[in-house]
């Protein structure tokens, strides 16, 4: 089976259930800048170390299941993402908190792991800012909200604790 079918060639796409939507509807653009972020981290994690690089590759799996459930209206997804996945997370951003003890606001990019990172988080926000407009027009699932929003603590830290461990952490404070 091709991944050519021509049925988008006039501007839509089919969601998972099967209804067809514009390309450029607040839900394609929700899914599609979480494929862009999965995407960008699929980048970033040649560029980290092995640690983050093994956290990256669980993330993208999430994103998956962030992304079919965006994609997935009026359906319930298989795997939806669940209360449990934001409270691991959140754990996880406080785990790397421990060991990166921040003094202030970071200037990112002290290192080219850490700036593609930074990136991500970038990415993650604009994502959670397209799930926030869908979510003003569409009902969604709340913990994808959350989800998103707690990612992107988790990128920042990642970005922080790879300069740490490069001991690169620029402060803002630093440079004035």
């Amino acid at each position: 089976m091709s991944i050519t079918t021509g049925t988008g060639d006039k501007g839509e796409t089919s969601l998972w259930s099967g209804e067809r939507v514009n390309k450029d509807s607040l839900r394609v653009e929700a899914y599609g800048t979480v494929d862009e972020l999965s995407s960008f981290l699929g980048e970033a994690k040649h560029f980290v170390s092995e640690e983050i690089g093994r956290h990256i590759v669980s993330i993208q799996r999430f994103l998956f299941k962030l992304a079919g459930q965006l994609a997935s209206r009026d359906m319930q997804y298989v795997e939806p993402i669940v209360e449990n996945d934001i409270v691991a997370i959140t754990e996880l951003v406080h785990e790397f908190e421990s060991v990166v003890k921040l003094d202030g606001f970071v200037i990112p990019g002290s290192t080219i792991g850490s700036s593609k990172i930074d990136i991500c988080r970038t990415v993650a926000r604009r994502a959670e800012r397209r799930i926030v407009a869908l979510s003003r027009v569409e009902t969604i699932d709340t913990t994808l909200l959350k989800y998103i929003n707690r990612l992107s603590d988790l990128l920042f830290i990642f970005a922080r604790y790879e300069e740490y461990k490069a001991g690169k952490i620029v402060y803002k404070k630093d440079i004035m």
